[in-house]
């Protein structure tokens, strides 16, 4: 998901000379001291930029967690960089509360005036970029997936030998070299009618109920809820019932591997 205002490229290829721009000083930290890039040479250095509200953040998020646990003794240094794109995510302490609820393990900064976002020009949710042990980039991905390719790097880096086999794909979507058929767009605020998707989000903010398709969600903190799920991508008809309450940002679908037939 690409954030409006910011589309100049910095961190890219070709990525044998890019630093890891340092982060700002006055920024918010979590689970963490301020990460002082200068301070960290000879560890590698994952960053992602994620927001608390957006489905791909979310569904990324099991990967990272895993390659902290892994890989984290072995000198990888993850950062995760809290951008807003939605409202509700503007406010500090719905990110404290989501890092807390999340359990987010490694260190995270939020990013209030989009200040880091700036510096490495990035342009979406998720975005990852590996610097190895001198700060240079090495790899980065943007959007969901490439989570082995990731993994490998990471490995490469930290010169594991032997390596652990890659973390196993949560779903058929994030399967190497898996072909995603492209979804519905998403919508602002509340949203019924047809889709063609592999999954339908909402975010939500408030406390109350929502139905869809009429199974109740319960509303008790600001982010994405996984509404609908599907196993590949599906076409469907969403019936969305906002309760007081609950105010509703936007529909969103996420993508899915296509109908073998």
């Amino acid at each position: 998901m690409l954030r409006p205002g910011y589309d100049r490229p910095l961190v890219r290829a070709p990525v044998d000379h890019i630093a890891a721009p340092p982060f700002p000083p006055g920024l918010e930290w979590l689970g963490s001291r301020p990460v002082r890039i200068e301070r960290e040479r000879g560890h590698p250095l994952l960053v992602e930029f994620w927001d608390c509200c957006r489905a791909n953040s979310l569904r990324t998020l099991p990967y990272l967690k895993e390659w902290h646990r892994r890989y984290a003794g072995d000198g990888l240094l993850t950062v995760g960089v809290h951008t807003a794109g939605f409202e509700p995510a503007e406010n500090p302490q719905t990110v404290r509360a989501a890092v807390t609820r999340l359990e987010i393990p490694y260190a995270v900064v939020i990013d209030a005036a989009g200040e880091v976002w700036q510096a490495y020009g990035n342009l979406g949710w998720p975005a990852r970029y590996l610097f190895d042990g001198e700060g240079m980039l090495c790899h980065y991905h943007y959007g969901e997936g490439g989570y082995q390719e990731t993994e490998l790097a990471i490995q490469q880096l930290l010169g594991l030998d032997p390596a652990p086999a890659p973390v196993e794909a949560l779903r058929a979507e994030d399967e190497p070299n898996a072909v995603l058929e492209p979804q519905s767009e998403d919508v602002a605020g509340a949203y019924s009618g047809p889709y063609r998707a592999g999954g339908v989000w909402a975010v939500l903010e408030g406390a109350g109920t929502v139905r869809a398709n009429g199974r109740a969600f319960e509303v008790d903190h600001a982010g994405a809820y996984e509404l609908i799920s599907h196993p590949r991508s599906t076409d469907g008809d969403l019936e969305l019932e906002v309760g007081p309450g609950v105010r509703c940002l936007a529909t969103c679908f996420t993508p899915g591997v296509p109908d073998p037939a």
